[in-house]
């Protein structure tokens, strides 16, 4: 049983669930939003430190209205955070590994969905969610396409040498909480690794400026740059998927 959300004052609305799925043997919940064809490839949304917010909620929408089949797994068992230090908490009292198993119970749920049209599912990921992209993607090769936003890698780099997804990368110019140099040293580890060559793009943007709930960081031009780019990504990647015609 999910525990009772907070409400954030990013959203001033609880962490949305509409989905409970068995997760290595627990139990978990998610926001699931299906294409209006009622079939598509699946996609995990991976939510910001924050939580399964509104903004994490209209973004799974959006790849919905894009033909995708859009699952956002919530990480914090209906908890959303209040500010930023509940939210460095809530992070930092979620381990990769359990957070990476919660990811993997994800993509066995959406895999087994029967709107999935594909047998590999994309990931898209913010700030925390976008360095668990990367993680579940080093992790679990049924992940074909990884798009991070402004990820950020909590400890460790993950071992690249089992990753077959293609990656794309989106990231902010003035983003201080991940330096160009640190931006570097993960596109090295990644290819050298994996033979993967990450495409990552850079934006004049600040860290998170995609989230349209903060107007102080959101940047329109960025933002639709970014997204247009990541769902052609996502359409040819997991399109070409031998399940997904």
């Amino acid at each position: 049983m999910a525990q009772t959300p907070h409400t954030p004052r990013s959203t001033g609305r609880p962490a949305h669930q509409n989905l409970t799925f068995d997760s290595h043997g627990s139990t978990a919940h998610g926001y699931l939003a299906l294409p209006a064809s009622g079939r598509g490839p699946g996609v995990l949304v991976i939510q910001e430190w924050w939580g399964l917010t509104d903004h994490i909620a209209d973004i799974a929408d959006r790849l919905a209205a894009e033909g995708f089949v859009a699952l956002a797994p919530d990480l914090y068992g209906g908890n959303v955070a209040h500010d930023s230090a509940e939210a460095f908490r809530m992070m930092r009292d979620l381990p990769v590994e359990r957070g990476v198993e919660l990811l993997s119970g994800a993509v066995d749920c959406l895999l087994a969905l029967p709107q999935v049209s594909s047998d590999t599912v994309g990931a898209v990921g913010f700030c925390m969610g976008g360095g668990f992209v990367l993680y579940l993607a080093a992790e679990d090769q049924r992940v074909s396409a990884a798009v991070p936003f402004y990820g950020v890698i909590q400890g460790a780099v993950p071992d690249f040498s089992r990753l077959k997804a293609r990656i794309l990368g989106h990231y902010g110019e003035r983003d201080e909480a991940i330096p160009r140099a640190t931006l570097d040293g993960l596109r090295t580890a990644i290819s050298t690794q994996s033979g993967v060559t990450p495409d990552f793009r850079m934006y004049p943007a600040d860290h998170a400026f995609f989230n349209d709930g903060r107007p102080e960081v959101y940047d329109e031009q960025s933002s639709r740059e970014a997204w247009t780019s990541t769902i052609d990504f996502l359409r040819t990647s997991l399109l070409s998927s031998p399940a997904g015609d």
